[in-house]
């Protein structure tokens, strides 16, 4: 990967005022600093709260920062806003064209923003319509559009200017499978055939490990992890042991009892939950307990695991 900075955030800090004089002001971002390289998949990822929306918005001046700097592509972005944005682009689930224009009208206006006109304009519309299938609802007022065919038409928005960098807040949370599953695939290609850059959130950790190379977690407007997706959930040291229990289920749950380990029982299959250094010593043990079982499956630590810890840690 180039090593080039695209994007430079150095204490970037947003506090909101308070609403009425018994509250405090709120820190939603606390002096977060990173590094986005050319060509890299950065993931954000948090709870509810934890500062992305927010981090964003002000990459995206739609917020004003408190205090920190953005150098975006060598400038300094909050003087050069302009110029930085014309190579931004921006796509999120949760923000909409005007309703009562057509999908083609929001497109036209917003390419035309961004410099680009005539049969050019027109040829980057249907182009990335068809690629997000979404050609067949070019005419239909925006706010006629279901939940999906919008995220569809935010996509389109995002990348029809061919930018340098994009910020995709939560893009396929209202897509089916199928098509979500082209939009990673779509990210991936362009990620490759164009070194783009993409700062990329949502709460499916799968998708997330499947498309970032590297992860920032926040937690209370902090940074508290940047690692890969694959160190992270390698920093749970619980692994996910699955028995069909043909005898002795029982003595099972009481040792899983004296022992305390969390179990889900469905049946006669368990599910524990074992150190993963000490899986064989456990089903070495079971067995001389008289446990049997004629299916075993272990699920190693993943990215959501790692999510659902600090999500329910709070610290």
């Amino acid at each position: 990967m180039n090593k080039n900075p695209i994007l430079v955030v150095q204490n970037l800090t947003k506090i909101f005022a308070p609403q009425n004089k018994n509250q405090e002001p709120f820190k939603a971002v606390d002096s977060i600093s990173f590094t986005l390289h050319e060509g890299e998949i950065l993931g954000l990822l948090g709870p509810n709260g934890a500062g992305k929306s927010t981090t964003i918005h002000m990459l995206l001046s739609t917020l004003t920062a408190t205090s920190g700097s953005v150098t975006a592509f060598g400038k300094d972005f909050f003087k050069c806003r302009w110029q930085v944005l014309q190579e931004v682009g921006f796509a999120s689930t949760y923000i909409n064209f005007p309703s009562n224009l057509s999908v083609y009208e929001n497109l036209t206006i917003h390419g035309r923003l961004y410099g680009l006109s005539g049969k050019n304009l027109k040829e980057q519309i249907s182009h990335y319509l068809e690629l997000f299938h979404a050609t067949d609802f070019g005419m239909r007022e925006f706010g006629a559009l279901s939940a999906g065919q919008k995220t569809r038409v935010m996509l389109v928005k995002a990348f029809m200017t061919n930018p340098k960098l994009v910020l995709l807040d939560e893009p396929t949370a209202s897509l089916d499978p199928d098509i979500a599953y082209e939009v990673r695939q779509f990210i991936l290609n362009e990620q490759q055939r164009r070194g783009l850059s993409i700062l990329f959130t949502s709460h499916n950790m799968d998708e997330v490990a499947a498309v970032c190379g590297r992860v920032l977690v926040l937690r209370n407007g902090k940074i508290i992890a940047d690692d890969s997706p694959a160190a992270l959930a390698a920093s749970i040291s619980n692994a996910r042991v699955q028995f069909l229990v043909t005898d002795g289920l029982k003595r099972l749950i009481a040792y899983n009892a004296d022992h305390n380990l969390a179990n889900t029982i469905k049946d006669r299959w368990i599910e524990i939950e074992v150190a993963e250094l000490e899986i064989a010593s456990f089903i070495t043990t079971i067995m001389e307990l008289g446990v049997r079982f004629s299916h075993i499956a272990i699920e190693k630590p993943t990215l959501e695991d790692y999510f659902l810890q600090i999500s329910r840690s709070g610290k």
